[in-house]
């Protein structure tokens, strides 16, 4: 028997001992009170259940009503199964389950699908294409229910796109300009998720890599080592036409400007020689002899000027024009020497005109004498 049973000698036992008294347990009593009322203990035991009902019921409509977004997510709500709105980051209440259910979604998350696919381009050769596509959730209630899988939509989207322009594009094109064929793709993948509605933004696409397949790559590698080398000769051909076209059009310039120079001069010697003759005509009409005279003796000036003069023993002056080179055409000023003194006869006589005979030095061979 418990030492606390009613009608138990509490004063001491068989053995003399006094039982320990119990702590104060009223804080714990007044917590099971309810759980002994719960199980039929205590006169008021159903008015308990009736409370414990109504406190759960209440908890779980406060707990299922009350939902709670965060910044990531969005949150659709289903009433009765069909679409009602979606829910914003932040707390709200909803209508408790089964009249509205809410489904999150995370709607900043960036997802990414990559892949390579083997395709043939327009002119007839396969190339292996890596595809790498960043996505995002746009709509989240057509993510959840514009289609029956949003994620395997968009990767056969992105293989049909590939195929698509790789197929309109040539082999030189998508293996070294990938450029604008990246762009073309990622603008028809995102119409085609908008017509599937797959409620998916793709925020980034790249074509990362372009490689023939391994059987045929080393004559792949050889077409693009020639086609290194000939970009190569194409860029030094174009360094060497403009280093020369410079120069060309240089020298061209230079000789334009001086046969333009050429032509300036010689138009105006020539007007200014037919100026002077006009000048030379109206002076030998208004005086013939002296005119005569004077265009005489500027011409030998002119003449003299350049020749060599040699004075002979007996004190008169000898004049030695040169005459033109039988050989080279030219003067023998330049080419041959002129006779010197020692070469001249030593003297020049003048026989009288009764004796019917002169005497004149023999003229050197290729010279005019001319004794004055």
């Amino acid at each position: 028997m418990a030492w606390n049973t009613p009608g138990s000698d509490n004063s001491g036992g068989s053995n003399g001992r006094t039982p320990r008294r119990r702590p104060n347990g009223r804080g714990l009593d007044a917590l099971l009170d309810p759980l002994r009322g719960l199980f039929g203990g205590g006169a008021g035991g159903g008015g308990n259940v009736l409370r414990w009902v109504a406190i759960v019921i209440g908890l779980w409509l406060v707990f299922n009503c009350f939902v709670l977004v965060t910044e990531q997510e969005r949150g659709v709500v289903l009433r009765f199964g069909q679409f009602s709105r979606v829910l914003q980051p932040g707390p709200h209440f909803k209508a408790p389950w089964p009249i509205e259910r809410v489904t999150k979604v995370n709607a900043t998350q960036s997802n990414a699908y990559s892949d390579t696919v083997p395709v043939f381009t327009r002119d007839a050769n396969m190339v292996n294409v890596e595809i790498n596509v960043q996505y995002r959730i746009g709509d989240p209630q057509l993510y959840l229910f514009g289609s029956r899988d949003a994620d395997r939509v968009l990767k056969e989207a992105a293989q049909s796109a590939v195929r698509e322009q790789v197929g309109r594009s040539d082999l030189d094109t998508v293996l070294n300009a990938r450029s604008e064929l990246t762009v073309t793709v990622r603008h028809r993948l995102q119409a085609s998720l908008q017509d599937y509605r797959t409620g998916l933004v793709v925020t980034e696409l790249n074509l990362p890599n372009a490689r023939p397949p391994d059987e045929v790559k080393d004559a792949f590698d050889e077409v693009q080592r020639a086609a290194a080398d000939k970009t190569t000769a194409i860029n030094q051909a174009q360094a060497y036409a403009k280093q020369v076209v410079p120069e060309a059009r240089g020298e061209a310039s230079r000789v334009r400007t001086a046969a333009e120079g050429y032509k300036t001069s010689s138009v105006a010697r020539a007007e200014g020689d037919a100026n002077r003759f006009s000048l030379l005509v109206d002076q030998y009409k208004a005086a013939p002899d002296v005119t005569r005279k004077r265009l005489w003796l500027d011409t030998l000036q002119e003449v003299l000027s350049d020749n060599r003069k040699i004075i002979g023993g007996d004190s008169r002056q000898l004049i030695y024009v040169p005459m033109p080179d039988k050989r080279g055409g030219g003067s023998t000023a330049a080419g041959a020497p002129l006779l010197t003194p020692e070469l001249l006869p030593p003297t020049i006589t003048n026989e009288p005109a009764d004796s019917g005979r002169s005497t004149r030095p023999s003229r050197p061979t290729g010279r005019d004498e001319v004794t004055r």
